[in-house]
């Protein structure tokens, strides 16, 4: 019977574009627009400039594109930036039922392989993300566990080392070498999220990274353990623990992971977001001034709390402030929304947002779900002695609540306009049309080409 690592090869190099149903292509599209936009805007956040100083020393190249820069590097230290930039801001999609970002790994492998290859088109391209997607997200989905590696490099990084194989032309088998290969570099801790530091995204692109590098060492004929995914030291029992695999593997060419991500509408980790939803809504309802608030309580799922319950400090990083229930919706009361200018520079230490964090409490609720998002509460005490609750069970963006055309393309524009070297509208117009038509492109370096000046 074949182990997983078997399984998941299978359907990932035998799966054709024509057996993905339009939907799946549709939803593919939307969120590697999306992706390429918040790449773009994390080319000029915190940690880019660094992380690309360093990458400059690890060998010369032009093999593929730094996004939102000129730079050109060979392409495992451009996965790794570009990887790093998209997930650096908290701003990439999201698998809920997986708690992963799954896209912020794959697609900068994908199009660092595709720029050093040439040749790959974009029907190859969609089926390529969309099957690495549902590796990735198939595998957080299986934990039965909470948080105890970081998912999104961890698994995202099998995710890119399918998409890449695809991408290559391998079988199966060598497929399942690239999986053992890739195991052995698969890392990325939750203690980097804890301590909010800049490693949590270069996780992300460290195993990017590994994916193309696995890719290329299968290639040679050299091969992995077997069991990477599920034998006796396998990923799931080591660094996820409790796992139930069989729903997973039985949904392969059904269930279409790229259908189930939830866009990112605020700079923030999604975990804060019923917070900024509920806010909002509270305020449009009852029309209260920022003075007039007294208390803010959220109630949250265990998962919730643990990820962004952290305290509000007066200097934050931004990679901390992002992740700061408390600070995020200082914010929110203080603009009415969130923006990517509100994470950088003088916005970070301003002293009325911090007046405004001390209000706000979050209380973990008794959900025994150790992945569960929902349901939320938010309630907001007025100096009136008034006592406003709103209650969430679907969040913001997710599949049954999504994102109009009109919203995702003004998010994508606005990241346009953070990249690090200013790249000209027009390309932004030819982007969106070309990824539109995606299954059409027969290079995608025409597509890569448009994100650099």
């Amino acid at each position: 019977m074949p182990n997983a690592a078997e399984t998941f090869a299978r359907h990932v190099a035998e799966t054709r574009i024509s057996d993905i149903p339009a939907a799946a292509i549709q939803q593919a599209k939307i969120f590697i627009l999306d992706t390429l936009g918040v790449g773009i805007a994390g080319s000029s956040a915190y940690g880019a400039a660094e992380l690309l100083r360093a990458s400059r020393l690890w060998g010369e190249g032009t093999e593929a594109r730094v996004w939102g820069r000129k730079d050109r590097l060979p392409a495992p230290a451009t996965t790794l930036l570009n990887a790093f930039q998209v997930h650096c801001q908290e701003y990439d999609c999201v698998c809920e039922p997986a708690v992963l970002h799954p896209m912020a790994a794959v697609l900068p492998a994908c199009l660092a392989y595709a720029d050093r290859q040439g040749g790959v088109s974009g029907a190859d391209l969609l089926a390529s993300v969309i099957l690495g997607v549902d590796v990735a997200a198939g595998l957080g989905i299986a934990s039965t566990q909470g948080l105890r590696f970081f998912r999104p490099a961890t698994a995202g990084g099998f995710g890119a080392a399918a998409a890449v194989a695809r991408l290559a032309g391998m079988d199966a088998d060598a497929m399942v070498n690239v999986f053992g290969i890739q195991y052995a570099q698969t890392s990325g801790t939750m203690q980097a999220h804890q301590e909010a530091s800049t490693v949590l995204p270069m996780q992300v692109g460290f195993n990017a990274r590994a994916a193309l590098q696995s890719c290329d060492i299968a290639a040679t004929g050299l091969t992995g353990p077997r069991g990477s995914i599920d034998g006796d030291y396998g990923y799931l029992p080591l660094m996820e623990g409790g796992f139930d695999l069989r729903p997973v593997l039985d949904g392969l060419g059904r269930d279409w992971r790229v259908t189930q991500l939830s866009h990112k509408p605020f700079p923030s980790g999604r975990a804060t977001h019923g917070a900024i939803e509920g806010v909002q809504r509270l305020r449009a309802e009852h029309g209260f001034a920022v003075d007039d608030v007294a208390a803010i309580v959220l109630t949250v799922p265990p998962l919730i709390a643990r990820l962004i319950a952290r305290p509000d400090i007066p200097c934050p990083m931004p990679n901390y402030a992002r992740l700061c229930t408390a600070f995020v919706v200082a914010k929110v009361l203080q603009n009415g929304t969130l923006d990517l200018s509100d994470m950088r520079g003088d916005a970070l230490t301003d002293p009325e947002t911090h007046r405004l964090a001390a209000l706000v409490h979050v209380h973990p609720d008794e959900n025994p779900n150790p992945n569960a998002m929902v349901p939320q509460t938010v309630q907001i005490t007025l100096r009136d002695g008034r006592v406003l609750d709103w209650h969430c069970s679907g969040m913001l963006a997710n599949p049954d609540r999504p994102l109009l055309r009109g919203e995702h393309l003004t998010k994508f524009r606005r990241c346009w306009e953070f990249a690090a070297e200013p790249l000209p509208a027009a390309a932004a117009d030819a982007l969106i049309a070309m990824v539109d038509g995606l299954q059409d492109v027969a290079d995608v370096r025409s597509m890569t080409r448009l994100l650099v000046p």
